[in-house]
């Protein structure tokens, strides 16, 4: 049975990107294999500096996932910072770890790009990423192709340490490329992105979720006129929850004129507040019973820890320590 591995940042409320992103496939994978889910507050620390944001981000996430059908029957989920092991792990690999290696990956110029400070963290993040991956003997980590090369750096340190350490002493992990989803778009027709604040989240109140909705931004196209459906961020998101017989007829009206943009955006609410009903109902059940969360959480990391000590174990002695 293939061990899964894959994490989320806590950097924020999940949002309708996380979902199709991350947590809908992580939970199609649940199904597959031996899956550990990780909440990853460790790499949450280059960007939240706030203590009592970042536990309550964590904590939402997990209900969050939970509510979406995370099953602890069937997967593993746990914090990142319950298992500081990783970052012994993290120095270890570090010893052996180019410097041009770093300075080529993407997920750091895209940071600086976005304003981000630069730091140690930001620069060595992929360092992090490689010891979650190679800490759990991982087979299969599920990533989209912007992420790939993040594996790709975890295989090249996983060879350099079994060249100068031994064979066999980690495991070479293989990237399971998720299925190429149209760039969801944020209410202002960018990539949905927290760091675009365009964000839908996905347990917003009905009266707040509406609001949302209603704040697409448009352009200014008569309602008795036809509209191109090609490229309206509405029809985006229509599609990831209308089924094709409703998508088409929204596609047609766009093209009919007579319709305002307001129709479509209420339509639009209406499908993504249907949607996640099930998920709604499941989270409220779980937020009745707080120390749920608490004991999915402990039992996650009991396993958690004792592969993560496993693997530790084997490398402290393969390099002397």
């Amino acid at each position: 049975m293939p061990r899964i591995l894959s994490g989320i940042k806590p950097t924020g409320r999940l949002h309708i990107g996380n979902y199709f992103g991350m947590m809908r496939p992580a939970i199609e994978w649940q199904e597959r294999g031996e899956a550990l889910y990780f909440l990853a507050d460790y790499h949450a620390l280059t960007t939240v500096h706030n203590a009592a944001q970042l536990r309550e981000n964590t904590r939402r996430a997990a209900l969050d996932f939970l509510a979406c059908g995370l099953d602890p029957a069937k997967a593993v989920l746990f914090k990142q910072s319950d298992v500081p092991q990783v970052t012994e792990l993290t120095w270890l690999l570090s010893v052996l770890t180019p410097m041009g290696l770093l300075e080529r990956c993407h997920a750091y110029k895209d940071a600086l790009a976005k304003g981000f400070a630069a730091s140690h963290g930001l620069f060595s993040y992929p360092v992090l990423m490689a010891a979650d991956i190679l800490i759990y003997d991982s087979d299969i980590v599920p990533v989209g192709k912007d992420q790939k090369q993040h594996v790709e750096v975890t295989r090249d340190l996983a060879i350099k340490m079994n060249e100068t350490y031994g064979a066999g002493l980690f495991k070479l992990p293989e990237p399971s490329i998720l299925p190429n989803l149209a760039t969801i778009p944020g209410l202002d027709g960018q990539k949905m992105s927290k760091s675009y604040g365009n964000t839908i989240e996905l347990f917003l109140e009905e009266k707040a979720l509406k609001k949302k909705i209603m704040g697409i931004v448009t352009d200014s196209t008569p309602v008795e006129a036809p509209k191109d459906p090609a490229n309206s961020s509405i029809v985006g998101l229509y599609r990831l929850f209308a089924s094709e017989a409703d998508v088409a007829q929204m596609e047609a009206d766009f093209r009919a004129g007579g319709f305002g943009y307001g129709d479509f955006k209420k339509r639009l609410f209406a499908a993504i507040w249907e949607h996640f009903a099930p998920a709604r109902a499941r989270r409220a059940e779980i937020e009745a019973n707080p120390g749920y969360i608490d004991e999915v959480l402990r039992k996650g990391a009991l396993r958690a820890n004792e592969l993560a000590n496993a693997t530790l174990g084997r490398v402290r002695n393969a390099m002397g320590l």
